[in-house]
């Protein structure tokens, strides 16, 4: 599907956005202009997800919450600036608008609320009387991760399976992290749904004869022309969506194809591809009674084909019928167009019951699908709590390397010195395992005084004393923990 989002033609409703700087209003600038936001721990966000799909609402609801090419980077930058929200992405396209947010807040509910408030400010919906928030729906912690994953795999796409919006949320992340919305947990969490739905794809047969939006129009058509072949599409776009109808026409015999686009040499570059023909947009009514089969899929604000256009056409056809798939968001083609006899027009919300026929073979492998998904999660959540113990490990292991580094270059200067070998590395190994194990022996003895037996437990847990190394045990006839810590040999 045509990425909405990447479109520099549409506009959508109240085209001026500016943040009304007042408290509480959801625009609201956090932190003040000027002010550096601070460094946040990842693994202790939440991830909130607030979004309108071809799932909870028509074409004609879900066209007034895209977000315009031009818009988005300022779009981004208010949505991070939301009171809670850290991080920040807005995946825009034909069947579906989603704000994914972090947010380290205490209750993850309120910020969801505060970006719902945030998207009907920037659409200006209240003040056109349009009510979004029955189609809305909000998700949170692993629910929206899980989400996440489902679209980035074609799990929740109208045609399932489809590969195309793969694509659109790297566009999407990419444009996030152009405009710096994002960080350490959503470049981490984009980054491992990249590479899962790689993992479902190659694993499962969710991808196998992959369909579109595209492939399911072209499919349509061909059960309302008997000699397909025979016949000449209109493609109005030259888009993705347009592209991917090409090359469906074209394997299925289509011999005669007219590309019609704003950019004639774009529209020149696709049609050179199927030896069809290219025309600008300002000719689409003259050409447009040449074609049985239109299929639509521009980024325009109005329709680019209208009511008087597509009569005309039908009186110069003679009554031969004209087949036409609107699959742009907003509409390409004027909705009166279906009142017209001999017309057959559908909309991209009509391809569900095309869709619907291709789904049988498809079930199993969504499911199979979805139970990698599960265990993606768990992994993904797993390796995020992992995060927690980052910084302590890394100190850790500063700590010991300059003691190592400290201890060696002692035992250097002693056999440079002439001491015995055999003296100095007694000297390395004794010392090094001192130092080692002088602050967390200091720890566990002022833990036995205060009577902190966690403490002690935890310290078993963490150096496997818990169970008792039975080689060295049985080699030096007494327990490995009973063996007691010597003195270093003073270096001379």
């Amino acid at each position: 599907m045509l990425g909405i989002a990447e479109s520099p033609h549409f506009q959508t409703l109240g085209s001026r956005r500016k943040s009304c700087g007042s408290d509480g209003c959801p625009c609201h600038p956090n932190p003040l202009p000027g002010q550096s936001r601070p460094v946040r721990d990842s693994t202790r966000m939440s991830l909130v997800v607030i979004g309108i799909n071809h799932r909870t609402a028509p074409v004609d609801i879900r066209e007034k919450v895209v977000f315009a090419g031009e818009e988005l980077p300022e779009a981004l930058r208010e949505l991070a600036r939301v009171p809670g929200v850290q991080e920040a992405l807005i995946v825009s396209t034909c069947n579906r608008t989603e704000l994914y947010c972090c947010t380290d807040a205490a209750d993850p509910g309120n910020v969801g609320q505060a970006v719902s408030d945030w998207l009907e400010h920037w659409h200006d919906l209240t003040d056109h009387g349009i009510d979004v928030r029955g189609s809305l729906y909000r998700l949170q912690g692993t629910k929206a991760i899980e989400h996440l994953f489902a679209v980035a795999c074609g799990l929740d796409s109208l045609v399932l399976g489809e590969p195309q919006i793969l694509g659109q949320i790297k566009d999407a992340y990419r444009a996030a992290h152009d405009q710096g919305t994002t960080g350490p947990y959503l470049n981490r969490l984009l980054q491992t749904t990249f590479s899962v739905a790689k993992r479902i794809r190659t694993n499962t047969r969710i991808g196998a004869n992959a369909v579109s939006v595209a492939s399911a129009a072209v499919s349509m058509a061909r059960t309302v022309f008997e000699r397909f072949e025979e016949h000449t599409a209109l493609l109005v776009g030259a888009g993705e969506t347009i592209s991917l109808a090409a090359r469906h026409l074209h394997a299925h015999g289509l011999q005669r194809m007219i590309i019609a686009n704003r950019s004639l040499d774009r529209a020149q570059a696709l049609a050179s591809e199927f030896n069809g023909f290219a025309i600008s947009l300002d000719a689409l009514s003259a050409h447009l009674k040449e074609a049985d089969i239109v299929i639509s899929s521009t980024a325009s604000p109005t329709p680019v084909i209208t009511h008087a256009d597509v009569r005309e056409a039908l009186r110069a056809r003679r009554r031969r019928p004209m087949f036409m798939v609107d699959i742009a968001v907003p509409r390409d083609i004027e909705p009166e167009v279906a009142e017209l006899e001999d017309v057959y027009l559908f909309t991209i919300d009509d391809l569900q019951n095309v869709v619907n026929e291709n789904l049988a073979s498809r079930r199993e492998a969504a499911r199979d699908a979805s139970q990698m998904l599960a265990r993606e999660i768990e992994r993904f959540e797993r390796e995020l709590r992992t995060l927690d113990a980052v910084p302590t490990i890394r100190r850790l292991r500063e700590d010991a390397e300059a003691t190592r580094a400290q201890t060696l270059d002692q035992a250097r200067r002693m056999l440079a010195a002439g001491r015995d070998a055999g003296e100095v590395l007694e000297f390395l190994a004794t010392t090094l395992t001192n130092r080692l194990m002088h602050a967390p022996s200091q720890r566990l003895r002022e833990a036995a005084e205060r009577g902190d037996a966690d403490i002690i437990r935890a310290a078993q847990t963490l150096f496997a004393l818990d169970k008792p190394h039975q080689a060295d045990a049985e080699e030096n006839g007494t327990r490995s923990n009973d063996v007691p810590l010597a003195s270093p040999i003073d270096e001379r």
